[in-house]
């Protein structure tokens, strides 16, 4: 194997892994914000056992991210150095602010949380809580921000003295199309995950609750894990809803700026559509190993050409036709600066072959789109039973359903990211700076694969830590939450100086 293929598998290990802890990270820090605020404003117990339950496994959770997340950014310097070079004045400037302004707020308010239950006056300590959720929401923002200019180079503009990118727009970072759509995409997609995590630690509770003789202590616990159970799954389905009006959108956007990654998403070898015939979504479709062909086709017209272009007889560009086009030096999207900016020095790097891996494209979003649908289908199918007044029994069936609610969307999100990472190749900025002309010119394949081989270890052993954290903490249930009253303002923590 070549350098650049083991860095993209070593980056693709470490951020797979990284990203199973941030879209419940995101979600779930508002969901406790949001289940403290009901306690806040009703003072009913079940509402603070709540919070503190769910809030000590968002806390493990969070750990756990943090941890992996710290090796993402060493690897721009380890392994992509080239690109770190060629676009680190605009790239650095959103991941330096995430740094900087939100995972400081989030860490620094929920350090305020953790340890400030008896210190603080209820409505300071909420505060905190809120705050921590905002960190991590300016966190996202941030790091989608950067990412959507790797998909769409805007607001920058390429220096040949230098022979790098250089901001000419700070705004445009956030103005960038893709950036308006990934980011509530990214969000939906995350509360349905923390949805599901909430639906599926409940519901068990619920199913082991559900005997003739409970004690008044776990008429309690079936009381709360009931509201939780519902509020889950509520969450889970109205961020499904907001996944479908945001993936239209963000199709969209997606065929203006990459109409190579829509193509490989259908598996769309020749252009259709135009002329009075409708553009097909493919329900199946099997091409040749090389990826240059179709060998078996199954569609329903009319589907692609809406998801492109929002008119079911709009043409959409095929795979060998956007390749031709490539090959022939036009650009993938000409109002971009950068792009043009570098177009003579990229018809110097060789590049002939534009297409990404098909076969992955294709699977990843359609496994995307399936999992999203039965996690949708489970909470729909709960929130009917629980209405019904009916309660979870314990079998292999149900774990079987509570384990799809959570990693259903969990997986669903990584394959998202798997097919936006992988539909981009083989560009690491679309249009401008090859994947192959981004590595560290110095690292060979005996050092790349070294660190890889001991990250997956490393991330394996991280990973059976964190499940076996959860599986400890949500055996355990509910905790005994008795506040201690702050009574004025004489009881709340002050700082001497």
């Amino acid at each position: 194997m070549d350098p650049v293929t083991i860095a993209r598998w070593q980056f693709g290990i470490t951020t797979v892994n990284h990203f199973f802890f941030v879209p419940v990270t995101i979600a779930l820090s508002l969901l406790v914000a949001v289940m403290q605020t009901f306690w806040f404003h009703t003072g009913h117990d079940k509402y603070l056992r709540l919070t503190k339950f769910f809030g000590k496994l968002f806390l493990i959770n969070f750990a756990m991210g943090v941890v992996t997340g710290i090796v993402q950014e060493f690897q721009f310097g380890m392994n992509w150095s080239e690109y770190s070079r060629f676009v680190g004045d605009i790239f650095g400037a959103p991941l330096a602010l995430e740094a900087l302004l939100a995972f400081f707020l989030e860490s620094t308010f929920l350090g305020l949380w953790i340890f400030g239950w008896d210190k603080l006056s209820k409505g300071v300590h909420l505060a905190t809580i809120w705050l921590a959720a905002i960190g991590t929401m300016l966190s996202a923002i941030f790091i989608l921000a950067a990412n959507s200019f790797m998909q769409n180079p805007q607001g920058a503009t390429y220096n040949p003295l230098t022979d790098r990118a250089e901001m000419t727009d700070f705004v445009a970072l956030f103005s960038n199309p893709v950036f308006l759509a990934t980011f509530p995409h990214q969000m939906a997609a995350a509360y349905m995950t923390a949805g599901g995590f909430v639906v599926a630690v409940s519901a068990w509770h619920l199913a082991r609750l559900n005997k003739a003789n409970r004690t008044e202590a776990e008429d309690a616990d079936l009381e709360a894990f009931r509201w939780s159970t519902k509020f889950g799954a509520w969450v889970l389905l109205v961020a499904g809803f907001a996944v479908l009006v945001t993936g239209d959108f963000q199709g969209k956007v997606m065929y203006e700026v990459q109409p190579m990654k829509m193509a490989a998403a259908e598996a769309l070898y020749e252009t259709a559509g135009g002329n009075g015939e409708m553009a097909p979504f493919s329900l199946l479709t099997i091409g040749s190993l090389d990826g240059s062909e179709p060998l078996f086709e199954l569609h329903v017209p009319g589907v692609l050409g809406f998801l492109a272009k929002g008119d079911p007889y709009a043409e959409v560009q095929g795979i060998n036709n956007l390749n031709a086009a490539y090959q022939q030096g036009q650009l993938v999207n000409e109002d971009s600066a950068l792009q043009s900016a570098y177009s003579d020095k990229l018809a110097t790097v060789g590049l002939t072959d534009f297409r990404p891996n098909i076969p992955v494209s294709y699977w990843t979003f359609r496994i995307m789109m399936t999992l999203g649908f039965i996690a949708m289908g489970i909470a729909a199918v709960t929130l009917f039973q629980l209405y019904r007044k009916k309660l979870p029994k314990e079998s292999v069936l149900f774990s079987l359903t509570m384990f799809a609610v959570v990693l259903g969307p969990l997986f669903a999100n990584s394959a998202g990211w798997i097919f936006t990472e992988m539909g981009r190749q083989p560009w690491i900025v679309a249009g401008v700076l090859p994947t192959a002309s981004a590595v560290s010119p110095g690292v060979g394949v005996g050092s790349v694969l070294t660190t890889m081989i001991l990250y997956t270890v490393v991330y394996g052993a991280l990973a059976v830590v964190e499940v076996g954290l959860m599986a400890k903490y949500v055996r355990s249930g509910l905790p005994d939450a008795t506040p201690v009253e702050i009574k004025g303002e004489d009881d709340v923590l002050s700082f001497a100086y």
